[in-house]
């Protein structure tokens, strides 16, 4: 099988196969051979390494990672890519390919099982309609990972990085830098993909931090009131809070922590910095300390 990633050798699988692009997927392919080799290159890829690659199209940058890891398992939700997959990665004895919705997969019984439960690279051309749950979810589901290296949409990259006080600042900049360090490789323009998408990519490394930056009484109430604080991102933390469902706040119970913290009862949360959420969260967390 020919190496793919360039425009001739998609088109040649595609023709094949008589494959058809499915929107609802969010398929763009990658046919720039520079830009799959910075990516691997950006996930520092060795023989001992397990890989777990998400949503691997018609095995693109598979072939790549096959190359350089001890083991690669490629998740593809498509299954009418799995015929293909099985021919473009025939001669590589350390690929699985598993057709199934990443969202809906158990990825920690299955790190247990392909590598012993130690931590997997996670590399990905990420659909941009379900960037941040995928993400989410292996950040919040505690899977053992040592960096997750994936291409996103441009403004989603830059989501992940930005402070307080910006108009990208958000639940998602927050998850991002208390699981991980963010680090942007390389911005991708639309003629690097087949079809070209209508935006910019860019490729960002996520470093899991081994124990997060700031420290808090309980990690999930702690995003939960990040999630209510910029759900209504215009009202004060005071009203966001104590109106949102679930959290069970007064405003006083909102004031009186936000005093303790030597703040104002009129401060938004979009200009509140991960540490003074984890504080927040521990004055605020019923039975936590105070």
């Amino acid at each position: 099988m020919p190496r793919l990633g360039t425009p001739t050798g998609t088109i040649e699988v595609l023709h094949k196969y008589n494959f058809n692009f499915q929107k609802k997927f969010g398929q763009n392919f990658l046919i720039e051979p520079g830009v799959l080799e910075t990516i691997v290159e950006a996930a520092e890829i060795g023989e001992e390494d397990c890989v777990l690659e998400i949503g691997p199209g018609i095995g693109t940058m598979t072939q790549y990672l096959a190359e350089q890891a001890g083991e690669v398992i490629a998740v593809e939700i498509d299954k009418a890519l799995i015929p293909i997959l099985k021919d473009t990665l025939s001669t590589y004895t350390n690929v699985t390919v598993i057709n199934a919705d990443i969202l809906k997969l158990d990825v920690e019984e299955l790190v247990r099982e392909k590598n012993g439960g130690k931590p997997v690279k996670v590399v990905a051309n990420l659909p941009y309609y379900i960037t941040t749950p995928i993400i989410m979810q292996l950040f919040e589901s505690h899977v053992p990972l040592e960096s997750i290296t994936i291409m996103v949409q441009t403004e989603v990259a830059e989501r992940m990085q930005v402070g307080p006080g910006t108009k990208d600042y958000g639940a998602l900049s927050l998850a991002v830098q208390y699981y991980s360090r963010p680090e942007i490789v390389t911005h991708v323009p639309p003629s690097c993909f087949m079809p070209r998408p209508n935006v910019g990519s860019t490729v960002i490394r996520l470093n899991r931090y081994e124990k997060p930056p700031v420290e808090t009484a309980d990690e999930e109430f702690m995003f939960r009131l990040i999630r209510a604080s910029f759900n209504q991102r215009r009202k004060t933390l005071v009203n966001g809070l104590s109106n949102a469902s679930g959290l069970n706040l007064t405003k006083e119970e909102v004031t009186d922590a936000l005093e303790k913290m030597g703040l104002p009862a009129t401060i938004r949360g979009e200009t509140f910095t991960l540490e003074q959420f984890a504080r927040l969260g521990s004055l605020l967390y019923k039975g936590g300390p105070a």
